[in-house]
C-alpha cells in the first residue's frame, strides 16, 4: 500500500460542514448524505467536504482535535512517553494535512498548527525508527505497533521487511559456514583415532 492509497482510505472519514446550499439526500456508494440546508451543520466524507469546499459550495468545521491547544497537549504527551501515544484519529495526520491544503481558511490558526502536527511527526518518526533500530539489533521476529496510524506504519513498510530479510540471510550464511567449518574440523580429526 502506498501513501496514496492511505490518504484514499482517510478521506472516507466523516467531517462536519456548513453548506451554503439547500439540496436533498445525496445517495452515494459509502452512503446516504444530507439533506442539506444553508446554514445547518451535516456530516460527509471528507473527500465530497474538500470537492464542495473547493468549489465554495461549505465551510469545513474542522474536527475538534484539530486545535493549538489538543494538538499540544498530544505533542506533550507523544515527547514524554516511551512507548506511542493513542492519536485522536486513525489517519489524523492525512486529515489534518487534506484540510489544512485544502481550507485553511476555514481553520484558525493553521499555520500553528501546521508546525505542531510536524513536531508531532518528527517525533512519531524519530520513535518509529529507534524502535525498528532496537528491533534489528535484537534480532526480533515480531513487533507490536499499538497506536502507530496506518501512514506511520506504511512509512517504515518498505524498509523494515527488506532489512530483516538481509539479517536473516546473513544468519543463515553464518551458520552455514560454521557448520562446513565444524565438519571439516571433524573430518581431520577423525583419521587421528
Amino acid at each position: 500500500m502506498d501513501t496514496c492509497e492511505v490518504e484514499f482510505l482517510a478521506e472516507r472519514e466523516l467531517i462536519s460542514i456548513t453548506p451554503n446550499f439547500d439540496l436533498g439526500v445525496l445517495h452515494l456508494i459509502s452512503g446516504d448524505f444530507g439533506p442539506f440546508k444553508a446554514g445547518l451543520p451535516a456530516e460527509v466524507p471528507l473527500w465530497l467536504a474538500i470537492n464542495l469546499r473547493q468549489r465554495r459550495k461549505c465551510r469545513i468545521m474542522p474536527p475538534i482535535w484539530l486545535n493549538v491547544k489538543t494538538l499540544e497537549e498530544i505533542k506533550e504527551r507523544e515527547t514524554q512517553e516511551k512507548l506511542f501515544t493513542k492519536m485522536p484519529s486513525e489517519h489524523f495526520m492525512e486529515v489534518a494535512q487534506l484540510l489544512l491544503t485544502a481550507a485553511s481558511e476555514d481553520i484558525p490558526q493553521a499555520g500553528e498548527i501546521k508546525v505542531v502536527l510536524k513536531d508531532i511527526w518528527d517525533s512519531r518518526q524519530a520513535k518509529t525508527r529507534a524502535s525498528c533500530s532496537l528491533l534489528l539489533q535484537d534480532g526480533g521476529k515480531h513487533a507490536r505497533v499499538d497506536n502507530l496510524t496506518l501512514m506511520e506504519i506504511n512509512s517504515v513498510r518498505p524498509l523494515l521487511p527488506h532489512s530483516m530479510d538481509m539479517i536473516r540471510r546473513l544468519q543463515m550464511e553464518s551458520s552455514m559456514e560454521a557448520q562446513i567449518s565444524q565438519t571439516q574440523g571433524s573430518s581431520f580429526a577423525s583419521p587421528s583415532q
